[in-house]
């Protein structure tokens, strides 16, 4: 093809998108759907974008409020300290303010004590009033349920139109050929969709302000491109396949019934009934049973720490524990935490590993439908899904295993064995049983960030090929239909 050809094909192209755009600006149902979608997006950018501001502020002054509170106790015996305990707080990430994904659901804040993995609290179980009953949209959602709906509603008459107005003859008489005609078809919609776009622009801005990477937003953008693409290729498919406006609309809405809700849901139940997850009950009682193996931390004489009784005894070259020059019941403390920490880890690894290979099922089923392939990726890439529900709670237990080990040791090194054990004769041996509230300086400041780019990639990666995958056959059909357009 020459160059002077192929700038004829552009310009032909150009014409045909142009006259698809002329259509669009003289007909109400475009206009309005187009409208209605972008005061649905920009109220929920709005919004959600002030609440996860709030949310931010928020949590950040309650971490450091926990973190004052803790460290500024008076005087006190380190293992009440240990009871004490601490909270920490879950920062909302900056593209939060576009998908919060599970923050509202998982909770937002955990209580760190001794002897114990408390669950995360705090989630918004409310509905909120800033949008009544649709509380739960937010932008991320609007793209993925309704932006398609908008796409089909202004582009289902894309190529039905002209084949009910008998236009395609004179068209291919002026040498226009099918693809030509696809090509522009397309290019009015794709140029279209980047108008819907733009309010995600706005977001990722914002998130950048935020502290999010460039390349975060970027590939975000780009595969959500890729999800109204795909629409866009669908939509254009239908308005081939039929020679009624009215039936690609009726085929067009069914397609977004199913791939939107249908499908999604029955996904979900499939994944429930096939990779289920232990009850919290079950997981309890077994827990509870090695529990009671490893022995009761709080009692120095407990059968089960006889062997480090022993083993402290022959280090110290000594015959009784109230000769050791470290307390000996901080030193089961210590080891009883430990013990206890490896169990609790076990478990929570387990059921860790259950939640993610269930929603590594449910995102299995984006070969099914688009709409489950963008919601994995978008809360991956937003820092708002179930591994970063898990980071935090993994972090969280580093914090509570170092604070509490810190107090133990404060417990072996600053209070001797024997005001320890007789701390309860009389308020003379209670006030030596406390230890400085300098050692209370334990605790590092917490501040929950996001993985790293690399690793949301490589999460994101098996929905990104199957998104990929989704829009490469489509336009494969799409290139064989063409042949169809023929009148």
């Amino acid at each position: 093809m020459t160059t002077l050809s192929s700038i004829k094909l552009i310009k032909k192209i150009w014409l045909i998108a142009a006259n698809e755009w002329q259509y669009w600006l003289r007909s109400h149902l475009s206009l309005g759907a187009t409208g209605i979608f972008l005061v649905l997006i920009l109220t929920t950018s709005f919004l959600t974008t002030a609440h996860m501001d709030s949310e931010n502020h928020l949590r950040s002054h309650q971490q450091s409020e926990a973190e004052e509170t803790f460290l500024s106790q008076p005087d006190r015996h380190p293992h009440r300290m240990v009871h004490y305990g601490h909270y920490l707080f879950r920062t909302p990430a900056p593209l939060a303010i576009f998908d919060p994904g599970l923050d509202p659901v998982t909770g937002q804040a955990i209580f760190l004590e001794g002897h114990h993995q408390n669950s995360v609290m705090f989630a918004e179980s409310t509905a909120s009033a800033d949008l009544g009953g649709l509380s739960w949209l937010n932008p991320a959602l609007v793209y993925q349920l309704f932006a398609p709906l908008v796409l089909l509603l202004v582009g289902h008459s894309s190529v039905v139109r002209e084949r009910e107005a008998a236009g395609l003859l004179p068209l291919l008489a002026l040498g226009i050929s099918p693809h030509t005609l696809v090509f522009g078809k397309a290019l009015a919609l794709l140029l279209f969709s980047l108008l819907l776009l733009i309010p995600l622009l706005i977001s990722s801005t914002m998130a950048f302000m935020s502290g999010e990477s460039s390349m975060t937003l970027l590939l975000l953008f780009l595969n959500y491109a890729i999800y109204i693409a795909i629409w866009v290729v669908l939509t254009l498919l239908v308005s081939i396949a039929f020679t009624k406006r009215s039936t690609v609309l009726a085929a067009m809405t069914g397609l977004w019934f199913s791939f939107s809700l249908v499908l999604p849901s029955i996904a979900v139940s499939i994944t429930a009934d096939t990779v289920p997850v232990a009850g919290k009950i079950e997981t309890d009682l077994a827990m509870l049973s090695s529990l009671r193996k490893l022995g009761d931390g709080h009692n120095a004489n407990d059968p089960a720490f006889q062997q480090l009784r022993a083993d402290v005894l022959k280090k110290y070259n000594v015959e009784r524990i109230e000769d050791l020059p470290v307390n000996f019941r901080g030193i089961v403390a210590m080891e009883g935490e430990q013990k206890l920490t490896k169990v609790l880890n076990e478990f929570a690894n387990l059921r860790m590993a259950a939640e993610l290979s269930q929603t590594e099922h449910l995102a299995d089923y984006g070969w099914l439908t688009p709409m489950l392939a963008i919601t994995v990726i978008s809360r991956t890439l937003a820092g708002t899904d179930l591994a970063h529900y898990h980071r935090f709670q993994r972090e969280a237990e580093a914090v509570r295993l170092a604070f509490v080990q810190g107090l133990n040791r404060a417990h072996i090194e600053t209070l001797s064995y024997e005001d320890d054990i007789n701390r309860n004769k009389n308020e003379d041996a209670w006030q030596r049983a406390r230890v400085d509230a300098a050692n209370w300086q334990v605790l590092d400041a917490f501040q929950f960030n996001t993985a790293s780019l690399t690793e949301r990639i490589n999460s994101a990666s098996p929905s990104i090929r199957i998104l990929l995958a989704w829009l490469i056959a489509l336009l494969g059909l799409l290139l064989w239909s063409c042949k169809r357009v023929m009148p």
